[in-house]
């Protein structure tokens, strides 16, 4: 029995590459770019946050047990 032959597609061959991208692959670039512009723009509120010491207590908790 031979085996059979694949038929051609209806739509001629452009010669291009046609890609999809999922809405969050346009979406996340242009929330990163937007946050990152407005930290350019406003850069007083963009500063360093204190940290408070419950924060502090469990960092040094967790360095302890990684380290001994």
């Amino acid at each position: 029995m031979p085996a059979p032959i694949p038929t051609r597609t209806t739509h001629p061959d452009t010669g291009s590459v046609e890609v999809r991208l999922p809405w969050w692959g346009v979406a996340l670039p242009a929330l990163a770019f937007a946050v990152l512009l407005l930290l350019i723009v406003s850069p007083d509120e963009a500063r360093a946050a204190t940290a408070a010491p419950a924060v502090s207590r469990v960092l040094e908790h967790l360095l302890a047990l990684v380290t001994g």
